[in-house]
Order: C-alpha cells, then structure tokens, then sequence
C-alpha cells in the first residue's frame, strides 16, 4: 500500500463517509421531493374544486353565528374556541366585536403574479357574509397558530435523521466484514499466513464467501512458497556435494601456463555458485516465521573495517573504500554473521556498480537512536531508475542496469540485506544519491 494515500483527503478514500453522504442526500432529496409532489397534488385544481366547498362552509359558519339575522357574540366565541385555526371579526351597527384583537385585520391583496385567488372582491366573496340587519362577518387564518408548524417541520427533520443514521448504521454492519477481509489482506501480502480471515458462520452472504475466497486464496499461496522454498533448499543441499569435488578437482589440475588462466576462471566460478548456495540458505533461514539469532555484544566499527579487509583479499579496489565512523559508538548485541553478510553484500554490490566512478564507494557508521545502529554504504554509479527503486531489495530482481556479465550478481544481495535488517527489528531504505545509490541499514540493539 502506498504510505501516500494516508495523506489524502478522507473524503474521497473512505467508502464509509461516502455511503453517510449518499444516505443524508438521497434522504433529504426523497423529503424535498414528496414535500413537493404532496404540495403540487393538493393545489392542483383546488381553485376549481375548493372555491364551491369553502364557500359553502363559510357560509353555514356564518349563520351559525347569526342565525335569526343578528350576530350572537356567544355563539361566535363558542365557535372561536372550537375552530382555534380561524379568526372571526364582526362589525356592523350593533355588534362590534373580534375573536383575535392583538391579530392584524386580514389583508388579502397579493403580490402581483402570486398564485392567488383574484383580487380584494373576490376573496370578500369567499370570506366575508352579510347578515340581513347590515352586520358583515368576516372569517380569517389565526397566523398563532399556524406558527405551530415549524415545531412539526423539525419533528420531522430529525426524525429523518434518525431514521438515516439507523440505516446507516445498518449498512455500516453488513459492510464490517469488509474491514477483516482488508487487513487479512494485507496480513497475506506481507506474508503473515498465520492467521486466517474471520468468516460469520451464522451470514453466510456474498462478504462471507468473499472472505473464504481469499483465505483459499492465502492457503494456496503460503503451500506455494513452502513448496518453492522446500524446492530451492533441497536443491541448494544436493549441489554443495557436486560443487565441492568439482573445486576439490580444479584444485588438483597442472599448474602450466596453459591450465592456470582457465583454472583461475573455473575456481572462480565455483566460488560464484557456492556463494549463490549460501545466499539461498540463508534466505530462507531468514525469511521463515521464526529467524534465530545469534546476538553477541559487537563493536561495529572494528566489524566494518574487518568486513573491508576480507573482501579485499579477493577485491583490490575494496582498499579504496572510505570509512565513517562517529564517535563513542557503543557495542551493539548483533548477530556478527549475520551483518557480517549484510555488509559484505552492501559492499561488493557498491564496488560492481561504482567500478568506473573516480570517486571510491563510501561506508558510514553512525548511531541511530539509543540503543540502535545504522550502516550507510554509498557508491557513485549510474544509479538506478526511480520506478525500480522500490524492487531493488527482492529477491532475484536485478535492474536492467545489472544484467551484464561485468555487473553479476542474480539479485539476492540486497534480499539479504532487507532479511537481516527485518530480523534485527530494523529497516532497510535505498535512494539514489545522483549520482550513485545509497543504502542505509538500521538495526536495533537485542536484550
């Protein structure tokens, strides 16, 4: 996985906020939606089919206030009391009376272009009556209390959002398998087979069957690199033998002028290969689950320098190489043969790829931490393409760069390093220097 990704925007990488911001849309869309269409199917037509209707009503809630002609304030307060959406205002030359004094008399004239009624005599012609004796009754909205709806409109609201949340939620479980199988994943990339996806018995759906599919997938795998491993360890055993008579009777041939060159050549031929067997072996030693080390308290500038002395005696150029050691470096409990290997691998590979350079491959030893060490070897190469960089360190891979003769070496060396890095609870990090590589080893102190 790419360490970038954690630095982008959650938002846009997270399935989980994704579905929260569809569940709150698609809720209020359906609200708004069939608030709307509700709004349109009930005024739809209702000029024409409710004018007649509400005509009506009003005109039987009139003479129930007047029924012999002459307004009765008790009958109007009665109704008042029984009808609390309405006002009623009577005036005349007798009866001067208002259900809603503090309420604004009625003002029915409209924005022009409003969807409205008509003008100011057709909505008296709806609202108003005349009783016989000159009294005019007029009825109208209590504005109080159709204030009392937006108490409802958030009534409603929330318990929108609570229905959505629940759903949410509800979602939410049946996609939590999704988490397991995400980290069983990666377990499995990073070759931990130890530990198997958890499958629900009880919800056998379509996340459950993907879960069996990758453990399938994860056991097929793990029985594969045991079966290579077994396959390069057994092969690398049945070789020693052969190799070892094949030296013993190089050793044995004439030393003329004629058979010293192509002895020389086969010898080290031999000793090519028979390294190649020990840096199998001990990759796979390595790479299993429970590397042993021998750790001993170690001093890790002499370790380097004795490091350069031994491949000097096969490697002239090796005297060339520049040691950097800090001061007051502390013995560090490694295991010697380990990194003794690891820097050996680190060095060679620097001489083979900085052989043309004028500047002689570099080696520092410095501190990392309280208790840890770190090796930093530097050549000044060609260097390697930005986009190989990150397989430099598998096993087997060789860039381009490396695939000549001149250059050997079939791609275990830097393998090893990252092995013996991991082993000590370290890391292992190559970058190009321009020119040149840099492969800096840090290793944690043992207790």
């Amino acid at each position: 996985m790419n360490p970038s990704v954690n630095h982008r925007p959650r938002w846009r990488h997270s399935l989980k906020l994704r579905l929260l911001g569809v569940f709150l849309v698609l809720a209020f869309l359906v609200a708004f939606i069939f608030i709307s269409g509700a709004q349109k199917a009930f005024t739809l037509g209702w000029k024409e089919a409710g004018r007649p209707l509400l005509m009506d009503y009003v005109s039987r809630l009139a003479t129930d206030i007047a029924p012999d002609g002459l307004p009765d304030i008790d009958k109007a307060r009665a109704l008042a009391e029984r009808l609390p959406i309405i006002t009623i205002d009577i005036t005349g030359p007798v009866v001067q009376w208002r259900s809603h004094p503090d309420t604004p008399r009625p003002h029915w004239r409209q924005e022009p272009g409003a969807d409205d009624w008509g003008d100011d005599e057709n909505w008296r012609a709806l609202v108003q009556r005349r009783t016989a004796d000159g009294h005019v009754i007029e009825f109208g909205l209590n504005d109080a209390a159709v204030e009392r709806r937006p108490r409802m409109f958030l009534f409603a609201l929330v318990a929108l959002l609570v229905v959505t949340t629940l759903a949410f939620w509800y979602v939410r479980r049946l996609l939590r398998p999704l988490d397991a199988i995400r980290a069983g994943a990666m377990r499995f990339g990073s070759g931990d087979f130890s530990q198997p996806i958890a499958v629900r018995t009880h919800h056998c759906d379509e996340l459950g069957q993907l879960a069996e599919t990758v453990n399938t997938m994860g056991r097929d795998i793990e029985q594969m690199l045991q079966a290579q491993r077994a396959l390069l360890l057994a092969i690398s055993h049945e070789l020693r033998s052969p190799l070892t008579r094949a030296r013993l009777n190089t050793e044995l041939l004439p030393e003329s002028p004629e058979v010293i060159p192509q002895r020389e050549a086969l010898l080290r031929d031999l000793n090519e290969m028979a390294r190649l067997i020990s840096d199998l072996l001990e990759s796979e030693r390595l790479a299993g689950r429970h590397a042993a080390l021998n750790r001993e308290a170690t001093e890790p500038a002499t370790l380097a320098r004795e490091v350069i002395d031994e491949l000097a005696t096969t490697r002239a150029e090796a005297r060339r190489i520049v040691l950097r050691v800090d001061d007051d470096l502390p013995d560090v409990s490694l295991d010697r043969v380990r990194v003794r290997l690891l820097l050996r691998n680190l060095l060679d590979n620097a001489l083979r790829h900085g052989a043309d350079a004028q500047t002689p491959p570099e080696l520092r030893v410095e501190r990392a931490g309280e208790e840890g060490i770190r090796f930093v070897v530097r050549d000044h190469g060609p260097g390697v393409p930005e986009d190989q960089i990150a397989q430099l360190a598998q096993a087997f891979y060789r860039p381009d760069s490396a695939r000549t003769r001149h250059a050997g070496g079939v791609g275990l060396g830097l393998y090893l390093c990252r092995l013996v890095a991991q082993a000590h609870g370290g890391r292992c990090e190559i970058r190009n220097a321009h020119p040149g590589l840099v492969v800096s080893v840090t290793l944690l102190a043992g207790h």
